[in-house]
């Protein structure tokens, strides 16, 4: 204070012919001093009158002070009612913002207003979303902390623990403070308090060994000296806070290095500020402090050596010249253009307080407030182990948006040596590809991460829901994006297709062979031998029923879907209807009392045409009364198989189906039942017995289909019908024909009339020919 004011009475351009002066009250950081001294400086009496003034100098252009926003607080209710100009360089509190209340009050720091959500931000930028707050019990850390508690919840941060330093038992509290602070889970705790009520819980903190916990440092104690010792080094090291913004002072440092202090000097305050600086003592016999020598190493310790903090200097500094610029402004006002009543002036030496405005340099706005700047500081060891802070970052208000908050994390040094941002959450973040859930009781920090249900997605850290895939994707493996599903079909090109089409071509082979070879000794005995045309027919149903199933493999595009079943209960209603009329002519011809008369030579010949088209035609029937009102479509089953599409053939109707399909059950029973009653019927070569056996493996095929195929879904589903009309084909081939092949070509001995006839003991003459 007193530099700038030699500074400005040596400006010939600032306040010309005019000096400045000032007078100094301690408060010693008590309410009633602060009190008792603006009445001291008001009044001019040592006992202080209100409303009474008795002094020969002037009054005061301005107070500058106090430093605590309580003590403010109290001299600024006084003031503003005289509407004397307050300027405090260090009280941030919100309430001193309140114009109503504080009309004349202004400060050189800005307000806690813009430290609380700074440090919010500050806390948010690093990702500390768990967090324990301390504060004192003063109008500085209540109001402080009651912005910062607003600002967090803003951001979906939370409060870990928040407890209040009780100025009268600050010792007392402390072990209370450092139990919570123990037990707690946050790492990060922001601290809005003073130094020296720090200092209590500091010892507490060394005494029981506390460390690793990371500190968010309010201006109030971010660079102090007191709390910078080696012995705090462990504890403190890494905190990170905000710091009154510190500006230039030009030849401030060479002011104090030319302090020199004499007893016969009129600076009072040299003294002080010598002994303090330099841990000395003038004219004292103190065995404990050393004696001051006056030629202690003034250059070493405030230019080259440890650097003194001017960020509070800085700002009494910009105090004074706010002054001194408003005096200038007065000063300089011309008669018909002032700011007061008919364009008038205050007169320069003798004027009211409040006949005064800031100068445009020095910038207040509506509440006093100066532009909102902060230093961020990070504590670092230094090699002789004490702490120093050093700036890593800026915080302006003023800034573009998206830089006003600078942080520079490389220079940043963390707790413990650590080179990562500490952790200081509650939960972890829930990574993409799951949801977080609020836990019943817990804070919103407290959450449990579950995983995305089927077929969600989520692509962000902490998403609170997750979000459904188009029906035409599906989510990858870490489910944080959906990717187009598999098409999924029996076709050629998957193995268990090929195998199951190159099954049926080679077994579609079957029948045509026995059919050449049939042809080719059309006239033995064991092919003509109970109708030889119907065993062609059976044979080239044989050859349908295998084909049948190549409709059932490849993409089931519409006309696929209208074909496969219809040809699949065609070509088995053929089969099994040609199987009962063989059946039926065996039994009418060993149980014919006169197998050659002409009446048995007509039945038997046309019976058979007769039920092979009576049987065929129902099916036919049944498929068209299924395609003409159920009528077969190609279909994307998006259900049946978690991320695939599933091309498929719809039925239209499920009932139509096992119609079809009991149809063809129905004609296989007739067909087992007939040949069953007729196996003991005399013959050396009785075609029954092959044919129940041939019914039986049929039936068996489709009663084990049934559960199977139920049982099944998409392509696997074809494949097992395709099984099922492959074996059950194949089954009747081998039963029914692969005897007489046998015969044919291996024992061609039996092959004759005589055989056939000789093996039975009824009547030769039964055995039909054709």
């Amino acid at each position: 204070m007193v530099f700038a004011i030699e500074e400005i009475n040596k400006n010939p351009t600032l306040l010309p012919n005019i000096s400045l002066g000032f007078q100094i009250y301690d408060s010693c950081r008590m309410l009633q001093r602060a009190l008792q001294g603006v009445f001291w400086i008001l009044s001019g009496q040592q006992e202080p009158i209100a409303n009474y003034r008795l002094q020969s100098s002037r009054p005061p252009s301005a107070f500058v002070g106090e430093s605590g926003s309580t003590r403010s607080i109290v001299m600024a209710r006084i003031l503003g009612l005289y509407k004397y100009p307050q300027i405090s360089f260090f009280s941030s509190s919100p309430l001193l913002s309140d114009r109503n209340q504080f009309p004349s009050f202004f400060r050189t720091i800005p307000s806690d207003d813009f430290q609380s959500r700074g440090l919010a931000e500050l806390v948010i930028h690093f990702g500390w979303t768990w967090v324990g707050l301390l504060a004192d019990d003063t109008d500085y850390g209540q109001q402080g902390l009651h912005i910062l508690k607003q600002e967090l919840a803003k951001a979906k941060a939370c409060i870990a623990f928040s407890e209040t330093f009780l100025t009268n038992q600050a010792e007392r509290k402390s072990v209370h403070i450092v139990q919570v602070i123990k037990n707690s889970t946050a790492n990060a705790i922001v601290i809005f308090c003073s130094d020296a009520l720090l200092v209590p819980l500091m010892n507490e903190m060394v005494k029981q060994n506390v460390t690793g916990k990371l500190w968010v440092a309010s201006e109030a104690w971010s660079t102090s000296p007191l709390l910078s010792s080696v012995k705090y080094s462990e504890i403190l090291s890494g905190t990170i806070g905000f710091a009154i913004h510190s500006g230039e002072m030009p030849g401030y440092k060479e002011h104090l290095n030319r302090i020199y202090w004499t007893k016969s000097s009129p600076d009072i305050f040299i003294r002080m500020f010598w002994e303090e600086k330099f841990g000395c003592k003038w004219d004292t016999n103190e065995s404990e402090t050393a004696p001051c020598t006056k030629f202690e190493n003034q250059s070493d310790l405030l230019v080259n050596g440890e650097p003194i903090d001017f960020r509070i200097a800085y700002n009494i500094y910009a105090a004074v010249y706010a002054i001194a610029l408003a005096l200038q402004d007065l000063y300089s006002c011309k008669t018909g253009e002032g700011p007061f009543l008919y364009d008038a002036c205050a007169h320069i030496m003798d004027f009211q307080p409040w006949q005064r405005r800031a100068d445009a340099d020095l910038f207040f706005d509506e509440r006093g407030n100066p532009a909102a700047v902060y230093d961020i500081v990070n504590w670092q060891k230094s090699p002789e182990g004490t702490l120093k802070p050093q700036k890593v970052g800026s915080y302006n208000v003023s800034a573009p948006p998206g830089d006003v908050l600078f942080i520079n994390t490389s220079t940043v040094f963390w707790p413990a040596g650590k080179k990562q941002v500490p952790l200081s959450v509650c939960s972890p973040s829930c990574p993409s590809g799951s949801w977080k859930a609020v836990q019943p009781g817990q804070a919103i920090c407290c959450h449990l991460c579950i995983p995305c249900a089927q077929g969600e997605i989520s692509n962000q850290t902490d998403s609170i829901e997750c979000s459904m895939c188009p029906w035409d994707q599906w989510p990858n493996e870490k489910q944080d994006k959906c990717k187009a599903k598999t098409i999924d079909f029996l076709s050629y090109g998957d193995p268990l297709g090929a195998t199951l089409g190159a099954i049926s071509f080679l077994l579609s082979a079957v029948p045509v062979a026995i059919l050449g070879l049939f042809i080719h000794h059309r006239n033995t005995p064991i092919v003509r031998a109970n109708n030889r045309f119907l065993s062609y027919l059976l044979l080239l149903s044989f050859v349908l029923c295998f084909l049948s199933s190549l409709s059932f493999i490849g993409l089931p595009n519409k006309e696929k879907c209208l074909l496969r079943q219809v040809a699949f209960g065609f070509s088995f209603a053929l089969c099994v209807s040609c199987i009962l009329a063989k059946t039926i002519l065996v039994v009418i011809a060993f149980s014919a009392t006169k197998p050659n008369s002409d009446i048995m030579r007509r039945i038997g010949s046309r019976l058979s045409y007769i039920v092979i088209s009576v049987c065929t035609t129902i099916q036919v029937l049944i498929s068209v009364i299924w395609l003409t009102f159920y009528t077969p479509f190609s279909d994307y089953n998006i259900h049946s198989h978690p991320g695939k599409i599933i091309i498929e053939c719809n039925d239209g109707s499920s009932f139509a189906f096992w119609c079809m399909l009991g149809y063809l059950g129905f004609l296989a029973s007739i067909s087992f039942i007939v040949a069953f009653l007729a196996r003991k019927l005399p013959d050396s070569f009785n075609e029954a017995k092959f044919i129940t056996f041939s019914m039986l493996a049929f039936l068996s095929v489709w009663t084990s289909f049934i559960p199977a195929y139920l049982s099944t879904k998409g392509k696997y589903m074809v494949a097992m019908e395709i099984f099922a009309i492959l074996s059950s084909s194949a089954a009747l081939v081998f039963c029914i024909f692969v005897p007489k092949c046998y015969i044919i070509l291996f024992r061609s001995e039996r092959n004759t009339k005589q055989f056939l006839m000789s093996r039975g003991p009824s009547d030769s003459s039964k055995i039909r020919r054709s």
